[in-house]
Parts: C-alpha cells; structure tokens; sequence
C-alpha cells in the first residue's frame, strides 16, 4: 500500500495547520482595513493579486512534483505568503513587482526545499528582500499620502494605476515613509522642523499609527487564540525599544521611539513575520533570544543602514541563527536534572 509521505507540521485536530493559517490571514484584516482606509485601495489590490499569483504559483510547482494540488493547496500558506507580502509592499506598486516578488517567494523561498515545513527563510521577506535590492526605485516611490493630507484615489484609478500606469494625481502616491523622511530630514535640520511636517502628525507618523495599532490588535487576536505565543513579539519590541532609548536619545540625530514603534512594519513585523512557525526559534528561551535579535537588528539597519524600515532583513538574518539558537536552547527532558556546573566538592 502506498502512502503520501509529508513533512510537518503534522498538528491534528483543532490546532491543523488549515486553521492555523486562517486564523493569521483573518487576523491582519484589521491593519488591512486600517491601510486601505488611510492609504488608499492599492494595499488591497495588491493583498488580492499576490495572493491569486501565491496559489498559482503553488499549484505549477505542485504540478511539477506530481503532488495532489487540494491536498496542499487547502492548507492556505500559499494564500497567508501572499497577503503578508501584498502589505509590505508600497500601495501603488506596479503590478509585476507583486508577481515576481510573490513568484519568487512561493518557488525559490518555499517549494524549491520541499514546501511547507522545510524552508529555512520566511518566504515573504525573501520575496520582499528581492524586490527592495532589484527595483529601489519602484520600492520606495509608490508609497501613499494618507488620507488627511491627500484626496485618496478611488479604487478604479488606483487599479488602473497599478496594472496600466494610468496617472492618479502625483502628490497622491509618490512619496517616502515617515521613517525615511525623518532619516533624511534630520540630517540638516532639528526634530521640531521635522516634526512641523504635517506627514507626523502630533509627532508620530499620520495614518501610521493606527495602521500599526491595528495590527497590534490582530497579533493579540492570535496570542489569545495560542496561535502564537508572546515570546517573540515581546521580545523584539522590548529590543526595539531599549537600543531605541540607549542609542537613540538624541532626537535631533535619530529616530525617536514612538516612530520605531508605530510606523513602518513594526508591528506587522514583530505578530505576523517574525513569528513564523516554520523559520524562526522554537524554543522558549530560544523564542526570545530570537526575537531579541530581531529588535536589535532593526535598530540598526534604520539608524545606520540604508533601508528604512529593515524589518524584512533582520527577519531574515535571524533565520540563519533560528537552528544555533534551537540548538543551544533545548528544554531540559521531562525527568532529568539540570547538569551542575563548577568543580565538584565531596
């Protein structure tokens, strides 16, 4: 008799890795609406073509491998790699740098090392890590005006914008985020001038922070739910925000820690990216060590680097030390003490 041979997760019951990955696409629907709200309905569109171009690109390599399409493809991970990159990406990105960042995620960052349970790296980030080193320019100048500062384009303009390059109204899209504002504002001016502009609103970053908040909501959804646990997020925030007030005291020099905080990726980062089941830590201990290394890692590449946001490479730069950290941070065994250290006295 021949069996179909698959890899983990192999959770049963209520905790199946179906539902799982329902409850996390469903729990960034807050910060989805939020962006769509402020933002325009570019985030929502790209959500939707990522997440079509995820399943079909999951079901060619499926087709490839001569494996059963449902019996993978109704696991969802396809549908949640795709919503997750369709929100980092600027709102009104052009339609093939969702394709092929979305492609590239679900081939190369997934199914080339066998699918769910097997890749290394968190398929997302490797997709939005490709599309921010290839095409700079498309990555950082599709970023939308909120809501109170600009008309927002209805949804056939941006859809036309998007898929056709039809014009919408420049000041309506072409922009900076708030985080690479400040980096290169402050550079030659004080925290009050930056600060003055009115895409901070009252000194955080308009729309932003209820983006952010809203996705925090969403993340707290999933703790309560024991999707995931606390570890990660409260340690990467904790990191954030401690390198935030040792090296970052000096608002007229770097960021402050309400924009590291609640603007950019932050939070969508430290609930929904960082804690991916399959590439990060596992083990309590190595769950915060893991997350630790996440915050501190995005300190650094926004304060000193030369992306703004950084939250996909820190994301991945702690894959690598997923395995060290599991490795080294294995929980005692039911049943057997802790080995005694020093020199031993009779």
């Amino acid at each position: 008799m021949a069996f179909l041979r698959i890899t983990s997760p192999h959770l049963k019951g209520p905790a199946r890795t179906t539902a799982i990955m329902q409850w996390v696409i469903l729990a960034t629907a807050p910060g989805l609406l939020t962006m769509t709200w402020f933002f325009g309905w570019g985030t929502l569109i790209n959500v939707i073509l990522a997440s079509l171009t995820a399943v079909a690109a999951e079901a060619f390599v499926l087709t490839l491998r001569k494996r059963p399409l449902a019996f993978y493809l109704r696991d969802y991970s396809a549908v949640l790699t795709g919503v997750l990159l369709g929100l980092a990406l600027p709102p009104y990105a052009p339609w093939w740098v969702t394709f092929v960042g979305t492609a590239f995620a679900i081939i190369f960052a997934k199914q080339i090392y066998g699918g769910l349970g097997n890749n290394p790296f968190n398929p997302a980030m490797v997709g939005y890590a490709l599309l921010l080193v290839s095409f700079p320019v498309a990555m950082t100048t599709n970023w939308a005006t909120p809501r109170p500062l600009a008309e927002i384009p209805g949804f056939m303009d941006a859809f036309a914008h998007i898929f056709w390059g039809a014009e919408i109204g420049v000041d309506g899209y072409t922009m900076a985020t708030p985080l690479d504002t400040y980096k290169h504002e402050i550079v030659a001016g004080t925290s009050e001038a930056v600060f003055a502009m009115p895409v901070f609103g009252a000194r955080t970053a308009l729309g932003w922070e209820w983006v952010n908040l809203a996705f925090l909501a969403g993340g707290l959804l999933l703790i309560w739910r024991k999707i995931i646990t606390w570890h990660i997020p409260v340690s990467m925030l904790a990191a954030l925000a401690l390198c935030s007030l040792l090296l970052g005291w000096d608002e007229d020099k770097y960021a402050p820690l309400q924009l590291h905080l609640l603007a950019g990726a932050t939070m969508l980062g430290a609930f929904f990216i960082a804690t991916d089941p399959v590439s990060a830590a596992t083990s309590k201990l190595g769950k915060l060590y893991y997350g630790a290394g996440v915050g501190i890692l995005v300190y650094l590449i926004r304060t000193w680097g030369n992306y703004p946001d950084a939250v996909a490479f820190a994301v991945l730069l702690m894959n690598f030390a997923a395995p060290f950290l599991d490795y080294y941070t294995q929980p005692r065994t039911y049943g057997h003490r802790k080995a005694r250290r020093g020199v031993k006295q009779d």
